[in-house]
């Protein structure tokens, strides 16, 4: 993904908030999977289908 892009998409998602009691999911890294679903959105490739 291009730098440009990221740029302008990384203010619109949400920050990682750890829950206070614990459990819920890890955090990953934000840029990879906004990567993968842009991907997925403009090729067909099924979720599934994702190295």
């Amino acid at each position: 993904m291009p730098d440009a892009l990221w740029d302008i998409v990384k203010p619109l998602l949400p920050e990682f908030a750890a829950r206070p009691q614990g459990g819920g999911t890890a955090p990953v890294d934000e840029r990879a999977v906004f990567t993968a679903v842009v991907f997925v959105l403009t090729s067909g490739c099924a979720w599934r289908h994702l190295p």
